[in-house]
């Protein structure tokens, strides 16, 4: 916010910085600072430079310098809240922030910082010691600090941040209606927003009614738009756990189906079928399995997409429950295929193999719908 170009060196440091190449721009900043001691923009980038390298006191203290060079610099004044704000000194952050909005009304980023950490330095000054926050207080604090927030949304409407802040007030008053309205404005301003798209498909995914495959896809997809999302990932190998518990299922009922073959289980006064069952009917047995098999697990999998398939075998060498459901699947089916592939002449031995079968299943549905490691 000079009111002249900045000198080639800081312009440089600029780019360096927003390559991520904190190290770089600190040292070149530091040259330039050394060539003129007294250049308050040089200070404002160092002070920014090393709070984003993880150097706080550093930053507090570049800060420091650059407010001793131009007190009534705005970004002076932001880097120093920063600072503060870093070093764990958010109470003292609110000050400098009310000076950045006095000195330039018309600057958007103040009022959306103090926005974003007002109603939590409300919630540290107007609470006793030892005390806890009302809920009445609270909604006080965050409606002052949306209406911040908002003027920041007038003063700037394309720009991502106001949004955001409006989102973590939303959230913290457990607004969903407005939190849903802010990721959408996020995501019209910026498609790849990894926490707003991560929280839409995350939405989209676990509406009622949405099976499997249709929550993997949306999550596939969306990560194609933000690859290093960590929350799509995850979203993305639920979607996947939830596909084996599928297959797991079809494993289940194909046991079902060889106990019923065998009538290891009839009503009382039912004659069961005299056993061993003939052969033609141990190959009928491959007929209902079969199809159960195509359209569930076959067709389904054929269906999706290269994505989805890629993930699947990717969670089942990173992640120990997919394996484990995979592994009952194909316990399940074995114990399936000795029940009726087996001529058995008494139902004892088909009993023990069924539960077998199915025990490890039982054993686990109870917990292992939210396991996904």
């Amino acid at each position: 916010m000079s009111g002249t170009g900045p000198h080639p060196a800081l312009e440089r440091a600029d780019a360096l910085y927003e390559l991520g190449r904190h190290d770089e721009a600190k040292a070149l900043l530091g040259r330039r600072i050394a060539e003129d001691p007294e250049d308050a923009e040089a200070w404002i980038r160092l002070a920014r430079c090393v709070r984003a390298g993880g150097e706080p006191a550093e930053a507090l203290e570049a800060s420091e310098r650059a407010l001793a060079l131009a007190p009534e610099h705005p970004d002076a004044l932001l880097q120093h809240a920063n600072a503060l704000q870093t070093n764990g000194r958010i109470v003292d952050a609110e000050a400098p922030l009310r000076e950045v909005i006095r000195l330039a009304p018309q600057y958007w980023y103040g009022y959306a910082l103090l926005g974003h950490w007002l109603w939590r330095i409300r919630s540290l000054t107007r609470t006793p010691s030892g005390g806890t926050v009302t809920q009445e207080a609270l909604t006080g604090y965050l409606r002052e600090s949306d209406e911040l927030a908002l003027t920041a949304v007038r003063l700037a409407p394309e720009e991502v941040f106001p949004y955001e802040v409006r989102w973590s007030i939303a959230d913290m008053a457990k607004d969903q209606a407005r939190v849903d309205e802010m990721v959408q404005e996020i995501l019209r301003r910026d498609p790849r927003h990894p926490q707003a798209l991560a929280h839409h498909t995350r939405q989209a995914a676990t509406a009622p009614g949405v099976k499997a495959a249709e929550a993997a896809a949306l999550y596939a997809d969306a990560l194609a738009v933000a690859p290093d999302s960590s929350a799509l990932q995850q979203g993305l190998d639920h979607a996947t756990y939830r596909l084996l518990r599928g297959v797991r299922l079809i494993a289940v009922l194909s046991l079902g189906f060889a106990a019923t073959m065998l009538d290891l289980w009839t009503k009382e006064g039912q004659a069961p079928r005299e056993l061993p069952v003939p052969l033609g009917q141990q190959l009928w047995y491959f007929v209902p399995v079969g199809a159960l098999w195509a359209v569930g697990a076959l067709l389904r999998y054929r269906r999706l997409r290269t994505g989805v398939r890629y993930n699947l075998r990717s969670v089942l060498r990173r992640r120990r429950w997919p394996r484990i459901v995979l592994g009952q699947a194909a316990w399940a089916m074995l114990c399936a295929l000795l029940i009726s592939q087996v001529p058995w002449a008494e139902r004892g031995v088909p009993r023990i193999v069924f539960w077998a079968g199915l025990l490890p299943t039982l054993a686990t549905i109870p917990f292992d719908r939210r396991k996904t490691t």
